[in-house]
């Protein structure tokens, strides 16, 4: 909030203002959501779309919020490698293109008090949605201009290949999943 000027909170404001009036928040298991749960994830997911405005979340319809993280079960790619693993995996957040968001809440609340960890599963779990925008979860959200478009490919392939090798890289391994988990984990 500090880093953005008079214009940019504006906007933001309007923004996550938006998003809260559209948007049903869902509690699970029992948890009470509050007001300041929903402006705090509201406000998070609109620094996504400061430039771009209300359209590219047109289709988010629920964000469900768990107390805490959430077991995954069922057979799913581990990550780099291409593995499969039924395994149950703890989760933080899932976005599904039916225009559902899901989130733990003790997740959301520690990434936003510890922003300099590079993680917030809000920013990732939105990101996703702006990947499914297209129809696809291939870390491209839609760009109109084709040579943007291009060059958008190009570096984010070269990058998600870099992480799948195991090269030293910012990004954590779990970006080299698959190119849309490599899209939200850079986003986030």
């Amino acid at each position: 909030w500090r880093m953005l000027s008079v214009d940019e909170r504006a906007r933001l404001e309007v923004l996550a203002l938006g998003l809260l009036s559209r948007v049903r928040f869902e509690a699970s298991n029992g948890f009470e959501v509050t007001d300041e749960m929903c402006v705090l994830v509201a406000a998070q997911a609109s620094l996504l779309v400061l430039e771009l405005g209300p359209e590219p979340y047109r289709r988010i319809r629920t964000v469900i919020v768990h107390p805490a993280s959430m077991v995954q079960s069922g057979a799913r790619r581990t990550g780099a490698g291409g593995l499969m693993t039924d395994e149950p995996q703890r989760i933080d957040g899932q976005a599904h293109s039916r225009g559902e968001i899901v989130l733990a809440w003790d997740a959301v609340a520690y990434d936003a008090r510890h922003p300099w960890r590079g993680l917030n599963v809000v920013l990732h779990e939105f990101a996703h949605q702006l990947d499914m925008l297209d129809g696809m979860v291939d870390g491209t959200p839609p760009l109109l201009d084709a040579a943007l478009r291009a060059r958008w490919v190009e570096v984010c392939t070269r990058e998600y290949q870099a992480v799948r090798r195991g090269d030293d890289h910012l990004l954590r391994s779990y970006s080299g999943t698959d190119p849309g988990e490599s899209f939200a984990v850079a986003t986030a």
